[in-house]
């Protein structure tokens, strides 16, 4: 048993701190700069909606003034939405605007793949319909194109937090900082083996068509770019804001659709576990690790317990595990002025282990589509309404 708990113990501490301390280090003491410069290639940019009628237009014109001499077109999919998305998008009228009305909805992927079809420009921006692009963030984006070697570029994601549970919030803001502290680092270094899907770039020669049905885009395609010999890197001066779901089962549902994706990704991309995978030390360690890391939670857990049966030590590193795991739970259901701060990180971490355990039994049992089990539209939909109730 105390075997069973050390090991527990290291696989949690190596995940958690080991690899982003090892990042740390490559990306400080061994980093592979690009350059940036001028580059004024042809910009496409490519967005997917489905029921997205509130925000379609708004999105539209947001996208349009960003750099008209860049930008030579904007392409939308409609992705078989019923809402009158495709309706609002007819009465649009701009020379630049190409419109994809796609009748039943295929899912994202197959979506991109039909807006990536129309699209004529050097660069693809694949862009989300929630997300605002701060101004002069496309031209700091481009500008890593200069280099020959990188092939598909990422901002920086800001979090919209306002309004937001306490959970909701730590899994926003201080899980995502993490996480973007560690693609920087592994950037920084070669590549992350992912980007925000919500605003990233690629060269349209290597850009690959999606798998049917695959969740994780922003994984897929810099995947087969770095596959291919390019980088992908992040660009911290490109700044976009998105706001994600500001409860904390909104939240817990965005991430079980998440991280059932990696198991997919797996499936439909079997090559990413292939030693011919440049950052394949990256993937197991950032991604494929954290799919198992909640069942060594539970083994730390349950060994401690049992030790704890006739010794006092470990019974007190047991009481400690189980306060701690209990006062995250009832974060998650009852607010407590000021402790609730300090436990919020707690329930953010129960979410996002919970979200893998289901994410493995969604992607293993889910009957259809994947993508299904979570949809991005209800969440805008969700944050309109908070927009709404703010602004009245």
């Amino acid at each position: 048993m105390r075997l069973l708990f050390w090991l527990s113990f290291a696989v949690i501490a190596y995940t958690y701190v080991g690899y982003p301390a090892i990042m740390f280090l490559m990306a400080r003491f061994a980093p592979c700069r690009w350059r940036k410069g001028n580059f004024n290639a042809p910009v496409s940019i490519v967005m997917a909606v489905h029921n997205g009628a509130d925000k379609v237009q708004a999105q539209v014109a947001h996208l349009m003034s960003l750099d008209p001499e860049r930008v030579r077109e904007v392409i939308v999919v409609s992705d078989g939405s019923n809402d009158g998305t495709a309706e609002t998008l007819a009465g649009l009228q701009d020379a630049r605007l190409k419109k994809v009305i796609l009748p039943e909805q295929v899912g994202k992927a197959a979506a991109l793949n039909a807006g990536i079809a129309q699209a004529a420009g050097e660069i693809l921006l694949f862009i989300d319909i929630r997300p605002k692009v701060a101004p002069g963030a496309l031209a700091e984006m481009m500008s890593n194109f200069a280099d020959p070697k990188v092939g598909c570029v990422a901002g920086e994601l800001v979090l919209n937090t306002d309004g937001h549970d306490a959970a909701a919030s730590a899994v926003s803001g201080v899980y995502w900082r993490y996480e973007q502290w560690i693609r920087n680092c592994e950037a920084a270094w070669d590549s992350p083996v992912g980007v925000y899907g919500g605003f990233y770039a690629a060269r349209r020669s290597l850009v690959q068509s999606f798998p049917a049905g695959i969740i994780l885009d922003d994984m897929y395609q810099p995947l087969a770019i770095i596959r291919q010999g390019y980088r992908s890197v992040l660009d911290r001066s490109a700044i976009v804001v998105d706001t994600w779901p500001g409860k904390v089962a909104g939240e817990f549902q965005r991430k079980v659709r998440t991280l059932a994706g990696n198991y997919q990704l797996l499936s439909l991309a079997p090559w990413t576990l292939s030693p011919r995978n440049r950052v394949l030390f990256q993937l197991v360690s950032h991604k494929l690790m954290r799919l198992v890391v909640p069942y060594f939670f539970l083994l730390l857990l349950l060994s401690a317990t049992w030790l704890g049966v006739d010794d006092t030590a470990w019974r007190v590193v047991a009481a400690a595990q189980w306060a701690f795991w209990l006062a995250a739970l009832a974060s998650l259901r009852v607010h407590v002025p000021i402790v609730h701060r300090f436990v919020a990180a707690g329930g953010a971490l129960l979410v996002l282990n919970l979200a893998a355990v289901v994410g493995l039994y969604k992607f293993l049992f889910t009957s259809g589509p994947l993508w299904k089990i979570w949809s991005p539209a209800s969440s805008a939909r969700s944050v309109a309404r908070l927009e709404a109730k703010e602004s009245a």
